[in-house]
């Protein structure tokens, strides 16, 4: 546990986990400045706590000698590691770390870590559930909205913390150290902060950088990036896999979910498929993946069955809205990835009208072609990348463009026809017309709720 009294400690960045950590880092005795590029303006809601608090407050900008003047500084998820001000520090010797870092140092009990492109949290939230019905003290947080630093307080030695980690997160780890870590998945996603796929791959495998052989590293063998990981790791491996038996782990086999702990132990039955209440094969894999990580921390087959019986969509992940003049209307906005679009696509048939757009992170949307061709009857464009996925898909698929969210849902009322569905699965962030994914969820299902009358 560090020692923070006195200690002077810059926060960068004041998302929700940077005022969060500018708090704790307060109230553990640091004396505490905030540096974020926003004005004052943007931050009014903010500033007023932290100068109640006795912490200072840098708006509008980084000041050089800001980072110099420190012994710690802490780097919220949406900071690039690689801005000038930061890389400077670095030159300087100074320690920089990430907010979840900061939590692990002080965060009693074991984790679950979770990450992955596509599915943190469903699987984040399934694997919470499970280990609850399991008679576990376990908390949630992470990426998943609650930062991982207000876990703390409540956190005990026997207790479990089952944690959402973005690779924004992962990025600026050194002593991280989960018992039971995940890699759902990689796929292409956030290429214009890494600039490449593989760099993107290896902040993901730095949820497993601490682990040693007494923990547990759960893959998915049906995913040929996150397979890699198994030959760069001191942990033990454990796998998951929709298509195939595994020497050790869950797959699925003749219709039920099984599990064997060991090469050639034996296999367990856990539950039939037809006992998830989620829409869509790929959640399949995340109930696989619960299913692992679960009974690595030691939650019993019947509480896994249980918790995923009971287990239906979390909000704004292939969400099922409302049914309005014979048309389903579905809030997938967590999709912020190529990936995760394909996944919910892949959950219907066929007759959907499709929302695409918002922020583009770099992404090639062409692969999208052959599920549009087969199941979708049009494409409706909204934000910043509209005219980029346009240019992608222009030919393929008939195409729509709406600039905003609420002409998509109008026009996609106005086109579709009893037995077709509305699906919001974007491909792009949402940061150019919302404040998050789940403000654009927010939005989607009020526009539905206004159709309904």
């Amino acid at each position: 546990m560090m020692d923070l009294k006195g200690k002077k400690v810059l926060v960068v960045g004041l998302g929700k986990s940077g005022l969060a950590a500018a708090l704790f880092l307060r109230h553990h005795g640091a004396v505490v400045t905030v540096s974020d590029v926003r004005s004052a303006e943007a931050l009014r809601k903010e500033i007023p706590a932290l100068l109640e608090e006795g912490i200072m407050v840098e708006a509008g900008g980084h000041g050089v000698l800001t980072f110099r003047r420190q012994d710690l500084i802490v780097v919220s998820p949406g900071v690039p590691l690689n801005t000038p001000e930061l890389s400077q520090a670095r030159k300087f010797g100074l320690p920089i770390i990430g907010e979840i870092e900061l939590a692990a140092r002080f965060l009693k009990g074991r984790i679950v870590a979770i990450t992955g492109s596509n599915g943190k949290t469903t699987t984040t939230t399934l694997e919470g559930e499970i280990l609850k019905e399991a008679g576990f003290a376990t908390q949630v947080g992470g990426n998943i909205g609650v930062p991982v630093i207000d876990l703390v307080e409540g956190s005990t030695d026997a207790g479990w913390s089952v944690l959402e980690v973005s690779s924004f997160q992962l990025e600026s780890t050194d002593e991280f150290h989960p018992a039971v870590s995940v890699i759902l998945n990689i796929t292409p996603d956030h290429l214009d902060r890494y600039g490449s796929f593989e760099n993107y791959a290896e902040a993901k495998e730095r949820i497993f950088a601490a682990q040693t052989e007494a923990d547990s590293l759960v893959l998915n063998a049906d995913n040929a990036r996150a397979a890699e990981a198994a030959a760069r790791t001191k942990a033990t491996v454990y796998w998951f896999s929709a298509k195939s038996a595994v020497a050790q782990g869950a797959w699925v086999d003749n219709g039920s979910i099984v599990y064997r702990d060991a090469k050639n132990a034996a296999v367990e039955t856990i539950m039939p498929l037809n006992a998830i209440a989620l829409k869509g094969a790929h959640n399949v894999e995340n109930v696989l993946a619960a299913v692992v990580a679960a009974r690595r921390a030691g939650a019993p087959a019947e509480a896994i069955r249980s918790a995923v019986e009971k287990f239906h969509a979390v909000e704004h992940r292939l969400e099922f809205v409302a049914k309005v003049n014979g048309v389903d209307y579905y809030n997938d906005s967590k999709a912020t990835n190529v990936d995760a679009t394909e996944k919910a696509i892949e959950a219907f048939k066929g007759g959907i009208h499709l929302i695409l757009g918002g922020k583009d992170k770099g992404s090639d949307y062409t692969t999208l072609s052959p599920l549009l061709r087969a199941r979708v009857k049009a494409v409706y464009t909204i934000g910043s990348a509209a005219a980029k996925i346009e240019s992608h898909l222009r030919g393929v698929i008939a195409l729509h463009s709406c600039e905003t969210l609420e002409k998509a849902v109008n026009a996609a009322a106005g086109a579709a026809r009893p037995g077709e569905i509305v699906l919001l699965a974007p491909a792009c962030s949402s940061f150019d017309q919302f404040d998050s994914y789940e403000h654009r969820g927010r939005v989607f299902k009020e526009l539905v709720a206004e159709l309904r009358g």
